[in-house]
């Protein structure tokens, strides 16, 4: 199976594509030197494949390439950072201001 994962700009997201077509996503916003991941999307018919990881891997690999911090607000990043620590240096909280920025988004 082969698994391909680009960035999307509108909206912004990376995605997750394998020979069957879209896998799914994860959604973000950019602001002010962070990078808010709110919602990743997986569809039923691809789950159990690991595909989440390695989208939510390759999205925070790239956030860091970028120079930008990560906010965890999604769920599924969130556990995802918890048990893998490799991005624990540009981790930040997410705060009311990080909410409002999604909100508004």
């Amino acid at each position: 199976m082969a698994e391909t994962v680009t960035r999307q700009s509108s909206p912004d997201r990376y995605q997750i594509d394998v020979d069957e077509g879209t896998a799914g996503f994860t959604q973000f916003v950019d602001h002010d030197g962070q990078r808010i991941f709110f919602h990743t999307e997986i569809g039923e018919e691809f789950g159990g494949r690991g595909l989440a990881g390695t989208l939510v891997k390759q999205a925070l690999d790239a956030t860091r390439d970028e120079g930008l911090r990560i906010v965890p607000m999604c769920p599924y990043v969130k556990k995802y950072v918890g048990t893998h620590h490799d991005w624990d240096d540009i981790l930040d909280p997410v705060t009311p201001a990080a909410i409002q920025v999604v909100q508004n988004r």
